[in-house]
């Protein structure tokens, strides 16, 4: 228990806050050059939703320092995993678009994906909740394309300019460094109670979509409004998605943190024995057209990266899939020197004025050339381009191309003029002729001004086990926050989302939901704005829920128990027709069978067979399994005795899991019905007093194609 404060800390704090306020009355924000900073929240855009300008000395300077504040690990999605592997087109984008590997059908275009948290370090754990990187780099004929997503659709902020102040609030604190790939802290959620624009993000974030069952079952999306050009110059909307074949699947909040004890790198391992097996993982890639003129057809603004387009107003039409077949040959050669960036596109393929995406084009290049050391990143062997590739840049740092000839400039007549521009119809890359007719403002379009409505969709899409996963993630991580006033902001927002949301958290917390909402004292605008202007809004969407929101009710992917990892809990004396039955169910389903006993090495069957041994009962844990299958045979009823083997399936039934059990496995069940000495009734359980029950695994299997007996946290 925190001990109170003496009188003499409590004065010396009362005089601490007294100095900081007094020192913050003449205290205003200046560039690093000592000019005063009237707007710290808008980039400087020609008019409201246009472009931002590359004269923004103010956006550059935060994000150049802030990009060259890590060396040399990535300041975010410093963790992170990847694979390559190749993308086939379904069928041809013509109509849409003239990018040639959205074109060609006939060709497979080499990719290398990278999967990675945002806020922990290179040595953080896989499992904390977080959003997820998902970037993939094409490696076109035309030259390198770079999809620099995440599993979330949304994100936090409208404008670049507020980047460096969210990672600097999620990321640990700067007096202690504490804690670590965790965003349950005051700073983190001081910045987000007076950003009413990150609400929506939150409300994914909270969800289980933040700690996802494998990088193999998570969606990925470009976050993005992009745009596809065809060779008429004709301009589409578009936003990416990429679905799992395996579906997206999660695990609960106990899980996620006992498996960042048990095996931090849980996703690493799965990835690469997942791909090392040859159970190749895929995602099909899809897409939302929009066409140039519905660019104002929505009550939302498709440059606005805190929203989505809902998938019953634009379906998902599948173009084509990725398949990672290979893992990587050196993990720091390519994982960690592979250079992304949202502004490596091919002709087809063009920006927004999202203002968030805008930022992002400069962000990439800069904080390469810091990370990487050289303005040569591109001749790094993962980065390069299988395109030709001729200019007039030479020299710098770690040069490894050896340029021949004496023109380095253009244009040249000593170099017979070589290499020469590319018009439109040879390939050469012309960004969209889009009209700009504006001031030049350091503003944000009051059709950016909602910051509710989707949020209140997505909340009210979930199922109510999702839903109960929401409200208890928000309790968690606000009981965290140790500053009450921020906690009172947030509820009075989460109030703005959903009603009984805000009330179940407040409960949890031991408060009650603010009456009179406190306002923020910064919502996203300048000292000098028309603060009536930006009065966070809602408007009433167009459609109520949205089942493409829900993971329990999103049908991507397909039934399957492919690569799902089952324990098979065993001793000697166990039933040999018992384990080799299931064994071989599972395996044909596509299921990985691990066979944990005792000790290491064999045990003996009933019948004096020997059974190899996975794992012991020291080093296995029930959470780094999907479901769990307990044998008969004579030997088994001793596990009912064992610590371990307890804990091992009290924490398998809490968190959901379908468990099966033969013959004298049943008695070793913990939760069994003490007057009937039968197991509970739970459908998430199977079992058969038959050792080798065929259809005692068919059951177990149609079970285990559900993830999780969810139905089961009712019963908790």
């Amino acid at each position: 228990m925190k001990k109170p404060n003496t009188e003499k800390e409590e004065n010396a704090k009362q005089e601490d806050l007294a100095l900081n306020k007094s020192q913050a009355d003449d205290q205003f924000l200046t560039t690093n050059q000592g000019v005063k900073i009237n707007d710290n929240n808008n980039s400087l855009k020609a008019g409201e939703r246009g472009p931002s300008l590359l004269e923004d000395f103010i956006l550059r300077e935060k994000i150049t320092h802030f990009d060259h504040e890590r060396i040399p690990e990535r300041i975010v999605h410093a963790r992170g995993s990847a694979a390559h592997g190749y993308f086939e087109l379904y069928k041809p984008l013509d109509k849409y678009t003239k990018a040639g590997f959205l074109n060609d059908t006939g060709i497979k275009t080499p990719v290398f994906v990278r999967f990675s948290t945002v806020a922990g370090s290179r040595g953080s754990t896989d499992l904390a909740r977080d959003v997820r990187g998902f970037s993939v780099k094409f490696y076109t004929q035309e030259g390198n394309y770079d999809l620099v997503g995440n599993n979330m659709p949304v994100f936090f902020i409208q404008d670049a300019m507020k980047f460096p102040d969210l990672i600097h609030a999620v990321k640990p604190e700067p007096h202690n460094e504490i804690p670590q790939a965790a965003s349950a802290h005051d700073t983190f959620w001081d910045f987000i109670s007076l950003m009413p624009e990150s609400m929506h993000m939150i409300m994914w974030v909270m969800s289980d979509r933040a700690i996802p069952r494998s990088l193999r079952m998570m969606e990925g999306f470009g976050v993005h409004t992009f745009r596809f050009i065809n060779k008429q110059n004709e301009s589409h909307f578009v936003k990416f998605h990429w679905k799992p074949k395996l579906g997206t699947h999660a695990v609960v909040w106990d899980e996620a943190q006992k498996i960042s004890g048990k095996n931090s790198d849980f996703h690493r391992q799965d990835l690469w024995e997942a791909i090392e097996s040859g159970n190749f993982p895929e995602w099909e890639l899809g897409v939302q057209i929009i066409p140039e003129s519905d660019e104002h057809k929505y009550d939302f603004d498709l440059l606005d990266p805190t929203k989505l387009v809902p998938e019953e107003l634009v379906p998902v039409t599948i173009i084509g899939k990725i398949v990672l077949n290979k893992n990587p040959d050196n993990f720091f050669a390519e994982t960690e020197q592979v250079a992304f960036h949202p502004g490596h596109i091919v002709p087809g393929i063009d920006f927004t004025n999202d203002p968030l995406l805008q930022g992002r084009l400069f962000s990439y290049t800069d904080t390469q050339l810091l990370r990487l050391g050289s303005p040569n990143f591109h001749e790094i062997p993962i980065n390069r381009t299988v395109a030709p590739m001729h200019n007039n840049q030479r020299d710098g740092h770690m040069r490894q191309e050896i340029a021949t000839g004496r023109v380095s400039y253009h244009p040249n007549s000593l170099g017979n003029g070589c290499p020469f521009q590319a018009k439109i119809d040879q390939g050469g890359f012309s960004s969209f002729n889009e009209r700009i007719d504006a001031q030049k403002v350091r503003d944000r379009s009051a059709s950016f001004s909602d910051h509710f409505s989707q949020a209140t969709l997505f909340y009210q899409s979930q199922t109510n086990i999702e839903q109960e996963h929401i409200i208890n993630a928000l309790r968690f991580e606000l009981g965290k926050v140790e500053t009450l006033t921020i906690r009172e902001r947030m509820l009075g927002l989460l109030s703005k989302i959903d009603k009984i949301l805000a009330n179940r958290v407040a409960k949890g917390l031991g408060m009650s939901v603010p009456q009179v909402l406190e306002k923020p004292i910064n919502q996203g605008v300048g000292a000098d704005a028309d603060e009536k202007k930006y009065e966070p809004s809602f408007v009433e969407p167009p459609i109520q829920k949205s089942d493409a929101l829900s993971m329990l009710k999103n049908k991507t992917g397909i039934d399957t128990i492919s690569t799902r990892q089952i324990a098979f809990l065993c001793n000697d004396g166990v039933n040999a027709t018992s384990v080799k039955n299931m064994k071989n169910a599972l395996k044909n389903a596509g299921a990985d069978v691990k066979i944990i006993a005792p000790h290491l090495g064999s045990i003996v069957s009933e019948d004096g067979s020997e059974i190899p041994v996975d794992q012991s009962y020291l080093i296995a844990a029930s959470v780094l399994f999907d479901g769990v299958f307990i044998p008969a045979g004579k030997g088994i009823s001793d596990l009912k005795n064992m610590k371990e083997v307890k804990d091992f399936l009290n924490d398998s039934y809490t968190h959901c899991k379908f468990i099966a059990a033969e013959g004298e496995g049943i008695k070793v069940l913990p939760f069994n019905d003490k007057k009937e000495n039968k197991p509970s009734k739970d459908a998430g359980i199977f079992t058969s007093e038959k050792a080798g029950d065929a259809d005692l695994a068919v059951s177990f299997i149609k079970g285990l194609e559900k993830h999780r007996f969810w139905d089961r946290e009712a019963q908790l």
